[in-house]
C-alpha cells in the first residue's frame, strides 16, 4: 500500500533521509522510532507531501506521488498538538474533511455520529473543543482524521502530550480500533512503550537511515546493534571477544548462547545479572536502587568494568552501599555486531 524507494531529503549540508526503503502493507500498523534528529518526522512529512524529496519516490498503491498535493493523496493526518479548530464545535471539527469532499449535510451528520461513537465520545458533537480534556481532544482529532476514510492514517507523536495513564489506555484502544477498521497506519513516536504496544512492526531510525525493522518482539529480543539496544534502554552493552560459548568482557568471562565469534558487542539484560554472595561472583557495590512497579532496579559498581544495571524482586533487595557478588545467565545475554 505504501512504498518508499530510496527516499532522500537534504537540509543544506545535512541529510535528514538517506535513501530510505520502506514498505507498509494493507491493514498494517508500522511505528517509526528514533532519537531526535533521526529523520522519523521528516519521513512522515515526505509521505504526506509536506516535505519535497531530493531523491527517490513515494508510492501509494503503486502510484508515484511526485507532484501530487497533500489533499489529493487520500491520507489522514493526526498531529501531537491536535490542531483542532477552536471556533468550531466537535461535530464541525470531525466533519471538516467531509465538507471538503462535498459530502451532503446528512452524510456528514451520519458519519460524525458514527465516528464519535467509535472513539468513545457519543453525543459530543455540540460541545466546544476548548471544554474538552486533552484525551477527549485527542479522540476528536482521531475522528477527524478517520472521517474521510483515508487509505493511510498517519500519526505524528499522537499521544505525546497526554499523561502516562491516559496514554497507556488510549494505546490499547487505538490498537483495537485499527484492528476493527482494518486501517493502515504509519505512526511516528519517541515513546518505545507506545510503539511496541501499538505496532505490528517497529522501525528504528538513526541518522536518516533504518537501523532495524521487525516485529516488536523480534526487535526487543534481538536488537540489531549496540545503538538499537541502547535506544531501547539497555545500558549493559560492552565490547567483547567471543570464543565458542564464552565472551571475554570488561566484567570478566560471560556465558553466551553462541553466534558471533571474535570481536562483538555483548548486551546483558538486567534480568541476566544474577545476585550472589559476595565471595561467589564479581564483587559489586550497590550505588542506587529504584522501585519500578514490578521489580527493583539496581545500579551496581563492579570491582572491574563499567557500571551494571540489574533487577531483582522486592524481598531481599540489597541496600545502597552493600556489596554483592554478580554472575551472568546466558539466557539474558545477546551478542551484537562490533561497532
Amino acid at each position: 500500500m505504501l512504498r518508499l524507494d530510496g527516499a532522500t531529503v537534504r537540509f543544506a549540508r545535512r541529510t535528514a533521509l538517506d535513501a530510505v526503503d520502506l514498505e507498509v502493507a494493507d491493514h498494517e500498523t508500522v511505528c517509526v522510532l528514533g532519537p531526535s534528529g533521526s529523520g522519523k518526522s521528516t519521513l512522515l512529512r515526505a509521505v504526506a507531501g509536506l516535505q519535497p524529496l531530493d531523491g527517490g519516490r513515494v508510492l501509494l498503491d503503486g502510484a508515484d506521488q511526485s507532484g501530487v498535493p497533500v489533499h489529493q493523496r487520500g491520507l489522514g493526518l493526526m498531529f501531537q498538538d491536535h490542531q483542532l479548530f477552536p471556533q468550531r464545535d466537535v461535530a464541525g471539527n470531525v466533519a471538516f474533511g467531509l465538507r471538503m469532499r462535498g459530502a451532503s449535510r446528512g452524510e456528514q451528520a451520519e458519519r460524525v455520529a458514527e465516528l464519535l461513537d467509535l472513539v468513545g465520545l457519543p453525543g459530543a458533537g455540540p460541545r466546544a473543543v476548548a471544554a474538552l480534556s486533552g484525551g477527549e481532544q485527542q479522540r476528536v482529532a482521531l475522528a477527524r482524521a478517520l472521517a474521510p476514510s483515508p487509505r493511510l492514517l498517519m500519526l505524528d507523536e499522537p499521544l505525546g502530550q497526554l499523561d502516562r495513564t491516559l496514554r497507556e489506555r488510549l494505546v490499547v484502544e487505538l490498537r483495537s480500533l485499527f484492528g476493527r477498521l482494518g486501517t493502515t497506519v504509519l505512526a511516528v513516536t519517541h515513546d518505545q512503550g507506545e510503539a511496541f504496544a501499538l505496532a505490528d512492526r517497529v522501525v528504528v531510525m538513526r541518522d536518516g537511515r533504518i537501523a532495524q525493522s521487525g516485529t516488536p518482539l523480534d526487535v526487543w529480543q534481538h536488537p540489531a546493534s549496540a545503538f538499537v539496544a541502547r535506544f531501547l534502554g539497555f545500558e549493559n552493552v560492552v565490547p567483547a571477544t567471543v570464543s565458542g560459548e564464552t565472551a571475554d568482557t570488561p566484567w570478566g568471562k560471560i556465558p553466551v548462547a553462541g553466534g558471533i565469534q571474535g570481536a562483538a558487542q555483548v548486551l546483558v539484560r538486567p534480568s541476566g545479572v544474577r545476585l550472589l554472595p559476595e565471595a561467589d561472583g564479581l564483587p559489586c557495590e550497590v550505588l542506587a536502587r529504584t522501585f519500578r512497579g514490578s521489580h527493583v532496579s539496581l545500579q551496581l559498581r563492579p570491582e572491574v568494568g563499567p557500571l551494571l544495571e540489574a533487577e531483582c524482586e522486592f524481598g531481599g533487595a540489597p541496600g545502597v552501599g552493600e556489596v554483592v557478588g554478580v554472575g551472568f545467565s546466558a539466557r539474558g545475554v545477546a551478542l551484537l555486531p562490533p561497532e
